[in-house]
């Protein structure tokens, strides 16, 4: 029988949008990389999906642009082998500073020629074989040989004979059906669930590493017990800068000098013998260059294909590096755990599925120095090429988040929802160093938001009390009609941070928020006294001073009088 091929380097399996047309295209890495500023966006059946393979073509432009210069020349302090283009012998540490320089001025060539360069094409072809879903080393994938010597042997396996199995529609992020519990609202019938094509299956293989659930039973062989993880992108809260075009989106995300970091070979996941990772993974050092944390395992796959060409899918848990303090990783918000004395990756969680990227500006922007906030490092790499002059002042950056949410349950992790959001902001505003503190963007900004929660605690106030007046439970119902209030605010607060410029008036454009604030919670206020009922009208006398502390009458428009009151306070303060 002949032997089937798909190779990710030749074969289109990557959605995206064409910047003319608007229309889906399929395209190869190959056609990618050489057309990527022709292209809008990447364009998967999920946001995160479209995360996962961004990070996955960083991983490739990394590797080359840390070897390469634009001019596709090898650096003067690295030593290339010219058939394996990996970088051999040592870097000269003190050499640093050069590193940094030529790097930035790759960057700096790469982003004013508008395109990448020939040799990431060279590239691709030179590791083509990697590349093959059907390959010697098939791609993201171990043989049946490497398998069977990492598993415990009551877990090997034997062609499609075997335990540890994992259906296509658990890797389809999708449907993420286990065998125990059916997915009522997939996009797929029962009877098509676990059908794919190989372009499709390409993508799921990269977006269920980085988004592996921890239902697995089966591990790999260690000498001591280890618990199984959950891929390295979920265990983020993500962050990254998204582009007018393709081309800008990997050029904005593509961090060629690490802050605080010397210069470390990319080693990405296709260029290492898969006996030699699993060896390296068992240590579980956290990877010290961006290639090879962007195309870190979660899993050891292997898939066996019957002579109908369906696919049997075999995985096994491989143990992860711990993610405090992992600050090599760009594109994360972080939290700081007073416990451990250590920063975590903010993940985000069920309760916060509503909570819009500008309520947490300070998580994103460091707005002022402090023990217990650290910056994303995607927004600091940002920052620097600012303050280098690579990107304009001017830019509208935009920082866009992508959280796919497990159901909370340690035993599964299963993804039950997906949140996309952005925040767009003029660079010279994100950056604003005003050495009046006052007068810095980001401090005005924090200081609005913390304003607008007080006069949305305010609503909530306000929510609460007609609930008492209705002799309802005011938890639920003021949660409901405080997440509405602030669904509504999302437009506008965003539509302001986006109209900021460094030349305007800070207070001119704070009072013209606190202008709009305040008609946008009184509106919505009256929109709910016109709604009201003859028992929102007539109240009730508040003897136990639940409400109302002098133990008076409690109304709909008493309760609402309390609101502009207090929000007046809060807008003068």
């Amino acid at each position: 029988m002949e032997k089937k091929h798909f190779n990710l380097t030749t074969d289109s399996w990557i959605k995206v949008i064409d910047r003319q047309t608007n229309q889906e295209q399929l395209v190869s890495l190959i056609e990618l990389f050489e057309n990527a500023q022709n292209y809008r966006a990447l364009s998967g059946e999920m946001r995160s999906q479209d995360l996962a393979i961004l990070r996955f073509l960083l991983a490739i432009l990394t590797t080359v642009y840390s070897r390469f210069d634009a001019d596709d020349e090898p650096y003067d302090w690295l030593t290339v082998d010219e058939d394996s283009m990996r970088d051999t012998g040592e870097v000269d540490r003190d050499d640093q500073e050069n590193i940094e320089e030529d790097l930035f001025d790759t960057w700096k060539q790469l982003s004013n020629n508008g395109h990448f360069t020939q040799m990431v094409i060279t590239y691709l072809e030179r590791y083509a074989d990697r590349f093959d879903l059907f390959g010697e080393q098939p791609f993201y994938q171990v043989t049946e040989d490497d398998y069977n010597h990492f598993v415990p042997k009551k877990k090997q396996i034997a062609g499609a004979e075997g335990p540890g199995t994992v259906a296509i529609k658990q890797i389809n992020r999708q449907i993420s059906e286990s065998g125990n519990t059916p997915s009522l609202f997939s996009p797929k019938s029962d009877e098509f669930k676990n059908d794919i094509k190989l372009d499709e299956l390409a993508r799921w293989l990269i977006t269920y590493q980085n988004f592996t659930g921890v239902t697995d039973k089966t591990k790999i062989e260690m000498p001591d017990k280890f618990s199984t993880a959950s891929g390295w992108l979920y265990k983020l809260g993500p962050v990254f800068a998204d582009g007018d075009t393709l081309f800008q989106t990997l050029m904005l995300n593509l961090v060629l000098v690490e802050k605080d970091q010397s210069y470390n070979p990319p080693k990405p996941v296709w260029e290492q013998a898969v006996p030699q990772y699993v060896e390296d993974r068992k240590k579980q050092n956290r990877p010290d260059n961006l290639a090879e944390l962007y195309t870190t395992w979660s899993r050891l796959l292997h898939i066996n294909w019957d002579d109908q060409g369906n696919p049997t899918i075999f995985s096994a848990g491989l143990p992860m590096f711990e993610s405090d303090d992992a600050f090599i990783e760009p594109m994360t918000v972080w939290r700081f755990d007073k416990k451990t004395d250590h920063y975590r990756p903010a993940v985000k969680g069920l309760r916060s599925l509503g909570t819009a990227m500008w309520r947490n500006f300070g998580q994103y922007v460091q707005v002022e120095e402090a023990n217990d906030k650290h910056e994303p490092e995607i927004v600091k790499w940002l920052r620097v090429l600012k303050d280098k002059g690579l990107i304009p002042q001017s830019t509208l950056l935009t920082l866009a988040s992508v959280a796919l949410i497990s159901d909370g349950n340690a035993t599964s992790q299963s993804p039950v929802a997906e949140v996309y959001d952005d925040m767009h902001i003029n660079a010279d505003v994100l950056f604003d160093e005003n050495p009046d503190k006052a007068q810095r963007w980001p401090v005005r900004i924090e200081d609005m938001i913390e304003l607008t929660q007080k006069v949305g605690s305010d609503y909530w106030r306000f929510a609460a009390n007609i609930a008492h007046i209705r002799n309802l439970d005011y938890r639920p119902f003021a949660n409901k009609m405080s997440a509405a209030f602030y669904d509504g605010l999302n437009g506008p607060f965003n539509n302001w941070l986006r109209s900021l410029t460094n030349e305007e008036d800070r207070d001119k454009k704070s009072n013209e928020w606190k202008k709009e604030l305040k008609s946008y919670v009184l509106k919505a206020a009256n929109e709910v006294v016109q709604s009201s009922s003859p028992r929102d009208m007539a109240g009730f006398i508040d003897v136990n001073g639940v409400v109302d502390k002098s133990k008076g009458l409690v109304n709909i428009f008493t309760v609402n009088n309390r609101l502009r009151y207090q929000v007046q306070a809060d807008l003068k303060s």
